[in-house]
């Protein structure tokens, strides 16, 4: 995925040493930058008009832009046409996105377009009905770019990794193409992701969770963020995730020997990996932490915490998401409040867990995201979200309903001690 989220990968072979660079460049930043956080470095080029956010477009304008409008739709609020022109408009001519076209009446370079890219367009288009065409054309370019193991890469060719293969099996699914359904020499989705979860010959803390991809010398190291796409992508779930029926816990991995393997279906890896997922939370003070090149110690992650909600909900651990979304509020917005992408994350991660977007702690996300980019075509940044407050709206109906039975006696006691009076 972009720059412009949390914890990429260790090494990101496809694009080279020079997109490498950037890519790490990103991840260290501070705190108050990461996770899609902008820094203050000025744009490469004039901001077109209809772009989310102020930072340089140049590796996650297409990505940042369609987080924001997808957010944006799972708040029940309309976009501006102009931000959805511009999203179309950086579509290349064979159907794929790349991460920014300053001049979209220049051809596509030759290889620019990304997985990646191109399935968050294609989450966001599907998310309030946009041009089906462009949505048709992107998903042709998806199925293309679909690698002999069934998984997908950050570019077509490159080798498979959960975070691609996550956010284009959630893109598959909002256009109504089974994930499941598209086989390569008997190879789908599910057999490439399968190959990059660490089994039971791995630590008993590490069993469950998903590796970027394999190092040199085939060896698996467990990654959060490849973790959380894992699980999302084990459901065939997008970033909007699907509301779980019922809350439920996360089953671990089981290993009754080393050379026990691991799990061969979806639904036992999903799990295990919620469960590696869910005790890494619980061990941090329910949040996620990453270390940063030059740093004496690993920092919070707010940001692929945020994902983390997000992948938990859509495995039904309720109890653990909203666990993390409570430390979420706690942090505030100071790391995401100039960027579209982590603004985007945090509202899908409210829709997730079944809280208010305009009531993330003392800040409303809504209006937050929506300041970012041109005037919403039609919702108020106040609109109303049809999905219960987390923190308790039952508890402050309860408070409410006490308060007002206290009134009613105090009436009754100020009328019968004037009553009593008369009489004497």
């Amino acid at each position: 995925m972009p720059p412009s989220l949390p914890t990429r990968r260790a090494a990101v072979r496809p694009l080279g040493a020079l997109a490498a660079a950037v890519l790490l460049t990103v991840i260290a930043a501070p705190a108050a930058t990461a996770a899609g956080g902008a820094t203050s470095t000025a744009p490469a080029t004039k901001l077109p008009a209809g772009l989310f956010g102020t930072a340089d477009p140049t590796y996650d304008g297409v990505f940042r832009q369609s987080t924001a409008l997808l957010a944006l739709s799972a708040a029940g609020v309309t976009p501006a046409t102009a931000a959805v022109n511009w999203l179309t408009g950086q579509q290349c001519a064979d159907g794929g996105f790349g991460a920014f076209r300053a001049s979209t009446a220049k051809p596509c370079a030759r290889g620019g377009e990304d997985t990646n890219s191109t399935a968050m367009a294609v989450q966001a288009l599907s998310s309030f009905g946009g041009d089906p065409r462009t949505v048709t054309k992107a998903v042709g370019w998806l199925k293309s770019a679909q690698n002999k193991d069934g998984g997908w890469g950050y570019q077509a060719g490159a080798g498979s990794d959960p975070d691609s293969t996550a956010v284009v099996a959630g893109a598959l699914q909002a256009a109504g193409v089974n994930p499941d359904s598209l086989v390569k020499a008997g190879q789908g989705p599910l057999q490439s992701l399968l190959k990059l979860q660490l089994g039971c010959g791995a630590k008993a803390a590490q069993r469950g969770a998903f590796a970027y991809q394999p190092d040199k010398n085939g060896k698996l190291a467990a990654n959060d963020k490849a973790t959380t796409d894992g699980i999302l992508a084990l459901h065939d779930e997008g970033y909007l995730v699907r509301k779980p029926a019922a809350d439920s816990r996360p089953k671990a991995m089981s290993c009754p020997s080393a050379a026990a393997g691991r799990p061969g279906d979806a639904n036992s890896a999903a799990s295990a990996a919620a469960a590696y997922l869910a005790a890494d939370l619980a061990g941090n003070g329910d949040h996620l932490v990453a270390a940063r090149p030059g740093a004496a110690k690993p920092a919070a992650d707010p940001g692929t915490t945020a994902y983390a909600v997000i992948a938990l909900a859509g495995d039904g651990q309720l109890t653990d998401a909203r666990a993390a979304y409570r430390w979420l509020e706690s942090d505030g917005t100071a790391w995401a409040a100039s960027s579209p992408a982590a603004l985007g994350a945090l509202v899908l991660a409210a829709h997730a867990v079944g809280a208010n977007p305009h009531l993330f702690g003392s800040a409303d996300l809504v209006s937050l995201l929506s300041r970012l980019g041109p005037a919403n075509s039609s919702g108020t940044t106040k609109a109303t979200v049809n999905v219960p407050d987390h923190r308790s709206s039952s508890s402050l109906t309860v408070w409410w309903i006490i308060g007002v039975c206290l009134l009613a006696g105090i009436g009754v006691g100020i009328a019968m001690s004037t009553r009593n009076k008369k009489r004497a």
